[in-house]
């Protein structure tokens, strides 16, 4: 059996037109080339759709055979066989399948996967780090956001006792620090790194005739502090930007930075969740009422309307409200 190829020796680019013949165990070339070779010292290329397939000599040289039909008619009667990878190349069926079963191998590690990692990293995070951490952001928040708070000390003095006594109720109270800041973006609280606790004077005010509503709100902080959120969200945006740029090459394009925000927002809002979880129960063993940070939350949602809660960092109030009018 014989067919058109054109041959190169490997040595230079000079293409010679031959003809291939199959006999017995042997492969021979003739025309402007002239040599035999054992089947079994070749390699042929895998097929593709369009494509020329390449039968390689053990010295470099190789065919070049544009008859694909020919060769695979010639391959049948040698008995030679393409890998099961290979068919399964040359099936559409199969590589649409291969394609969904790798997005949902993907979908299922970046969703699961990654912030578990994340999670058991920032538990072995050096406590150092998290007090450098803290310290920085504390930093910049003052440089940025927040003034010198203007309560008397009598009244910091009164808030912070009356929550270290709310908060000591507890044996697994993490350990805290409450500072208080006049605020450049209204009433507020947030948890750093290392256990510090901001309260903004503007907060204060705005709950100055629910000091429980206060206590519920500072409860949702200590939550935050109680599970680590902030550090485990840094680690977690990390290691998943990372994972977005190994898997996409490049971290600035869209396609990249998308689904590495998205799953940051909705790792933020179980954050929240949990904290409000957290409060609830540190309320309810401190004797008072998980609705305190119900109407809390009534109180500042007055002061700002939510966006759409998939672009948000907060679960909607109307849900986090819901949620804990349910609780007892």
């Amino acid at each position: 059996m014989s067919i058109p190829a054109a041959y190169f020796d490997g040595k230079t680019s000079r293409r010679h037109q031959v003809v291939l013949t199959v006999e017995g165990n042997v492969a021979s070339i003739s025309g402007g080339a002239s040599r035999h070779c054992l089947l079994a010292q070749l390699r042929v290329s895998e097929a593709s759709q369009h494509g020329m397939r390449l039968v390689t000599f053990p010295d470099g040289a190789y065919l070049e055979i544009q008859d694909r039909q020919g060769f695979a008619r010639m391959l049948a009667a040698t008995g030679h066989a393409d890998s099961l990878v290979s068919r399964l190349q040359q099936s559409w069926r199969a590589t649409l399948l291969a394609a969904l079963a790798m997005a949902a191998i993907i979908a299922l590690l970046w969703r699961f996967a990654l912030p578990l990692a994340a999670d058991l990293a920032a538990v072995m995070l050096p406590s150092t780090v998290e007090r450098s951490l803290g310290e920085a952001t504390l930093q910049a928040l003052d440089a940025r956001l927040f003034d010198a708070s203007r309560l008397k000390s009598e009244q910091q003095q009164r808030i912070t006792t009356r929550f270290g006594t709310l908060a000591g109720s507890t044996a697994d109270t993490p350990r805290f620090e409450l500072l208080f800041r006049k605020s450049r973006i209204g009433p507020n609280a947030l948890a750093l790194p290392a256990g510090r606790i901001v309260l903004t004077d503007e907060l204060v005010a705005l709950l100055a005739d629910d000091e429980e509503a206060l206590m519920a709100v500072l409860a949702h902080e200590l939550g935050h502090v109680h599970h680590r959120h902030l550090v485990r969200r840094l680690v977690h945006g990390a290691a998943v930007g990372a994972a977005g740029m190994a898997l996409f090459g490049d971290a600035s394009g869209l396609v990249a930075t998308l689904p590495t925000l998205m799953l940051d927002l909705h790792y933020s809002r179980d954050a929240e969740r949990e904290a409000d979880l957290y409060a609830a129960n540190l309320l309810r063993r401190s004797g008072l009422s998980a609705q305190s940070l119900a109407a809390a939350l009534e109180r500042l949602s007055n002061e700002k309307q939510d966006g759409p809660t998939y672009l948000s960092t907060h679960p909607a109030m109307a849900e986090r409200i819901a949620r804990l009018r349910k609780l007892r």
